[in-house]
């Protein structure tokens, strides 16, 4: 033993009374959460000279992405060993067929003098490194730099653990997906579902039909986002080559994810008949969609068609080596087959029942095609509605119902509800929440979904694969809004599809998350804010003072706040009630966390004036049928106003305004375009009848209260795109509060009207 190698152990140990006393005392800053933890004192020291060392070949790779990982989100830069027989004070990877039953299950032992992985596979090595990245300290951590003491033994719960990345809507470039798929492995996430094809964009290469890429590629988008400064119309183009794509599966599989391709058939194929004209019903030339919803446009089931279809998974499928490929299924309305005497006669022709039958006939073949290069097939809920392929798998979206009928019929199931894993919805109702689609997901009610049904009999329990979630990017302009919406809902997903279901406390999660953030901002992901911001509800006062509640979203027990212009600090008031404030104040609130703030501060500047205008944020829906954060259209380039509508009932409500003292009502509106494909729901869309050429502006109190005023809408906004619109209130109505209504006549499309702020207007002095 050399000098060095035997001062290790003692420096190890010195530095160790630094950290936890134990697991028990200071829970495992860990996500998702081990199965087994058993408590030991003290802790491994990680300093400078300490040497990563695997057992052999097979245990190199993971060692040198341990040492990798953990420089990159701790900051400690250790050095790689030769491969050989652990010696003390190092940390030692070792692939152990006695380890774990599990293919992706390890066992950590960690001590003063030195930390020991084992796994039987190289996947549960890796799982290994990713729990010791996390009980490091992240960069701009206090901590010292010691992993706790005591023994991990880990495997997973579900075989599956997904996230799915929409590039379809909105293209992420190559380096985008990598520092995904990065963010991945820190979670155990081991599959990334890649939809790569749909009504807006194909955007995987195929040699033998350029076009798909060429013109299926490309769009443009509506109103002012598609026109450059010239005039002309600017497309939207984005595509993977080949390469590319095999650039990101071999990225993937280093880190044991592996990616599942999606190819829907038959609908939401617009872009690839835009590039074909012939694989659609009608035969004739379409543009690529700018719209988002339900698209009309099938695939044709003629026999072209198909062996269209076939050539294309014969190239994509040697791209993607994992067993399953995604045919999706989902939302095909079947209006234009019923329409088509071709397609009448196809179903004739082929001896089945309805149009529902025909897909699943097209579907069935295809998955044969796949079974004979050695793939699964794995499609949305709708492929059980005309009868299930064989052996094909089921993503269940539709709720959970899809999963259990699936499973009861002895078909494979991954639980996907859009009411609790589509994270393009909203997560808080904060105002400063970016564009998003209807209704709030919260980190809660991800975190407490339960992929195993309690209905489902025992016998078929089997049959859940696991869990993902989702992330379609319609309104995902760019990637920061992407991992946006993914974290830290993801890391929720991550627990549940790891860890055993007895190991899940939200209160335990929440408490271990603020090292996560810590870990997310030493990786570079761009996590959402506004979870970790205090929700702040303001109720004027008579005497001319505010009512300021403060509410922490996730529960964490610590909001401070200041009126000084300067940022709360953990020295600064904590709230324990509601404030009263005399006006003007700037108010600024913050969660923390031992006594660091999770967040930015929440600021808020009220005054007299400030309190007579609502911005469209802070109103409410008369009816939330479909309520949807929409972005501004232009500019091209750069940041976009951003308007909360509900594209079925557009109407506002300010609830218990005060009128007295008040004259009339000025209303900012601006007009979006009608980009909306909502197939049969369209009936549902409301459209109040118009009085004049242009419609009005029509101001009531109450939803389904009296008419107070209106006034005529302009033909078209103004040059910066918003009208500003003043109604003259009734003296009537000048009352101590009334519930403000606002809503558009007319159908306008394809634009429409939509209000930025609503604002109360004194008499003129």
């Amino acid at each position: 033993m050399t000098a060095r190698t035997r001062v290790l152990p003692r420096l190890a140990l010195l530095l160790a009374m630094l950290a936890p006393a134990a697991f028990a005392a200071n829970p495992l800053p860990v996500i998702p959460a081990p199965a087994q933890v058993q408590a030991a004192q003290g802790g491994f020291a990680l300093t400078p000279q300490v040497l990563v060392r695997p057992a052999d070949a097979a245990a190199e790779p993971t060692a040198r992405q341990f040492v990798e990982g953990l420089e990159r989100g701790s900051g400690v830069r250790l050095a790689l060993a030769p491969a050989g027989r652990a010696k003390p004070g190092e940390i030692a990877f070792a692939i152990d067929p006695k380890a774990s039953t599990s293919p992706e299950g390890y066992v950590l032992d960690i001590d003063a003098h030195g930390v020991h992985a084992r796994a039987a596979d190289p996947r549960g090595l890796f799982y290994a490194a990713v729990t010791l990245w996390q009980l490091a300290p992240a960069r701009g951590e206090t901590a010292a730099a010691v992993l706790p003491a005591g023994r991990i033994t880990d495997a997973p719960r579900f075989g599956w653990r997904g996230l799915m990345l929409d590039s379809a809507r909105h293209f992420q470039s190559v380096a985008q997906v990598k520092s995904l798929l990065d963010v991945m492995a820190l979670h155990k996430f081991n599959t990334f579902h890649w939809h790569l094809t749909d009504d807006q964009g194909w955007r995987i290469e195929i040699k033998r039909y350029p076009r798909l890429t060429e013109v299926g590629g490309c769009r443009i988008p509506a109103g002012d986002g598609g026109v450059g400064a010239d005039g002309k119309p600017v497309p939207y183009c984005g595509f993977y080559t080949q390469d590319q794509v095999r650039e990101v599966v071999a990225y993937a599989a280093q880190r044991h994810i592996t990616v599942v391709p999606e190819f829907d058939i038959p609908g939401h194929a617009t872009a690839a008949i835009s590039a074909y004209p012939e694989l659609g019903v009608s035969g004739k030339q379409i543009e690529v969609s700018n719209e988002w919803g339900v698209n009309t446009n099938l695939f044709n089931a003629d026999e072209q068609t198909l062996q269209f279809l076939e050539n294309v998974l014969a190239e994509m499928v040697p791209l993607f080596p994992g067993r399953y490929f995604h045919l999706g299924g989902d939302e095909a309305v079947k209006d234009q087959w019923k329409a088509s005497p071709r397609m009448q006669a196809r179903i004739k022709e082929l001896g089945l029942k309805d149009e529902e039958a025909l897909q699943a006939w097209m579907l069935k073949r295809l998955e044969r095609f796949l079974v004979a290069h050695d793939r699964r097939m794995i499609g949305w809920d709708e492929i059980i509605e005309g009868g299930l392929p064989p052996e094909a798998a089921v993503m269940s979206w539709r709720g959970i119902e899809g999963g259990l009928t699936a499973a009861r019929l002895g078909h494979d199931v991954v639980m996907v509800p859009s009411s609790e894993l589509y994270l393009d919805y909203l997560q808080t109702d904060s105002p400063d929440e970016p564009p998003g689609r209807p209704a709030y997901i919260d980190l809660q009610r991800v975190y407490a979904f339960e992929p195993v049904p309690q209905a489902l009999e025992a016998s078929q329990r089997h049959h859940i694969l696991g869990v993902q979630a989702n992330i379609w990017t319609e309104h995902s302009r760019s990637f920061a809004r992407v991992e946006h919406a993914l974290f830290p809902r993801a890391a929720a997903v991550a627990e549940t599809g790891w860890s055993p279901l007895d190991r899940r406390d939200f209160a335990d999660f929440r408490n271990r998350l603020p090292h996560l953030l810590a870990l997310y901002r030493a990786w570079g992901a761009d996590y959402a804010q506004t979870p970790f911001q205090p929700k702040v509800e303001i109720t004027p006062a008579d005497d001319g003072t505010v009512r300021v509640t403060l509410t922490d979203r996730l529960g964490y027990d610590e909001l401070r706040y200041s009126t000084d212009g300067q940022a709360p600090t953990a020295d600064s008031p904590r709230y324990e009630a509601p404030l009263a404030l005399a006006l003007p104040v700037t108010l600024q609130a913050a969660s923390f966390w031992k006594g660091q703030p999770l967040a930015p501060p929440v600021t808020r500047t009220l005054s007299a004036k400030s309190l007579r205008s609502r911005s469209d944020e802070e109103l409410a829906m008369c009816t939330g049928q479909l309520m949807l954060r929409l972005e501004d259209d232009g500019p091209r380039e750069g940041e976009r106003a951003v308007f909360n509508v509900d594209i079925f009932n557009p109407c506002w409500e300010w609830k218990q305004a005060d009128l007295r003292g008040i004259d009339g009502v000025q209303v900012r509106a601006g007009q979006l375009p009608y980009y909306f494909q909502l197939a049969h729901d369209e009936s549902h869309r409301t459209f109040q009848p118009a009085h004049s050429a242009h419609g009005e502006l029509v101001l009531r109190d109450g939803c389904e209260g009296p008419t107070l005023a209106s006034v005529k809408l302009p033909a078209t906004p103004g040059a910066d795109g918003f009208s500003t619109l003043n109604v003259k209130l009734p003296k009537a109505a000048r009352k101590a509060q009334a519930d403000l209504c606002v809503y558009f006549t007319g159908d306008t499309r394809p634009t429409m009207w939509v209000l930025d702020r609503m604002t109360l207007v004194p008499p003129a002095k």
